[in-house]
């Protein structure tokens, strides 16, 4: 459900009447199916596991799944932050499920994963976040499947130290923190975050020896010169690699798209990231945090 901040930002934007047209033609994509896409889709039925790939209606699940690749995300279904631009449910989260990592690690083995990436819901009430879950969750992959690599997708855990440990008892290959957004658009996009907190977490986890990845998206209403700033200001916290995408509006209950970045934008983010330190810019309007998360791993690990 929007908040009031959210509320008011729809009614400026439908205000200025701006006229999107038709989905351009580099935003449609196949429905999903396939052999491997069932197969994966029975597996996470059966050890009763979420993906951000269905809670998200990431638009690369028919692609991603038939590769047998899928972001598991941990700590329930249900998220304890009503950021406007998220699918996934908003609500009191049900107890934690201490099992959860060894079903993950399951998984995994029976995928035959080379690369992983596990995130999570935000789970505010807990102390520490939940980092446990997502620590020992890791351990078991290692144990269970030694030649995988492994990329964790982190919420901001209130900015809390505490929980940073507890991730780096079993460190990840890749530590991920998504920005989302550029600064004038937080309190909109992500109301309970704090962009300076989100930018301090990035640093920390660098300044511990992490390789440091984040992700962003656009066509919320940020103007171009924002995206160059927060690209800026990552770099400055020591974020290694990059992804930019489409933002795309999963029900009429979240924020509206504000418009489509073009081709071309994408490309000036890219050369711009590449050109300022970025290790890897993916840009291009189906990009996700997670989206040929593999291939990059095998460029930057």
């Amino acid at each position: 459900m929007i908040n009031k901040h959210q509320h008011s930002f729809i009614e400026q934007i439908e205000s200025e009447r701006v006229e999107l047209g038709k989905r351009p033609e580099w935003l449609r994509v196949r429905l999903p199916g396939g052999a491997n896409y069932q197969d994966v889709k029975s597996l996470m039925r059966n050890q009763h596991l979420n993906t951000v790939c269905e809670e998200a209606r990431c638009p690369n699940i028919g692609e991603c799944w038939n590769r047998r690749t899928a972001t598991f995300m941990i700590l329930g279904d249900t998220c304890t932050r009503n950021c406007g631009f998220c699918n996934i449910k908003v609500g009191i989260p049900n107890a934690l499920d201490v099992d959860e990592p060894r079903r993950v690690a399951d998984s995994v083995k029976e995928l035959k994963l080379k690369h992983v990436v596990i995130t999570s819901v935000n789970r505010d009430e807990l102390t520490n976040g939940g980092a446990e879950i997502f620590s020992e969750s890791v351990r078991l992959i290692r144990q269970f499947s030694p030649e995988c690599t492994i990329e964790i997708l982190i919420p901001d855990f209130k900015g809390e130290e505490q929980a940073f440990d507890i991730i780096l008892q079993n460190p990840p290959d890749i530590l991920n923190h998504n920005m989302e957004t550029v600064k004038r658009l937080y309190h909109i996009a992500r109301p309970q975050a704090k962009y300076k907190r989100s930018l301090e977490l990035i640093s920390w986890f660098k300044a511990k020896g992490s390789r440091t990845k984040s992700g962003i998206m656009v066509g919320i209403g940020e103007e171009d010169e924002e995206v160059l700033e927060l690209l800026r200001d990552m770099k400055n916290a020591g974020c290694d690699v990059l992804t930019i995408g489409q933002y795309l509006q999963p029900t009429k209950m979240h924020l509206p798209v504000r418009r489509y970045v073009t081709l071309e934008s994408f490309r000036l983010f890219k050369e711009y990231g590449l050109k300022i330190g970025f290790s890897i810019v993916e840009s291009s309007p189906l990009v996700r945090s997670s989206y040929h998360a593999d291939e990059q791993a095998k460029l930057v690990l």
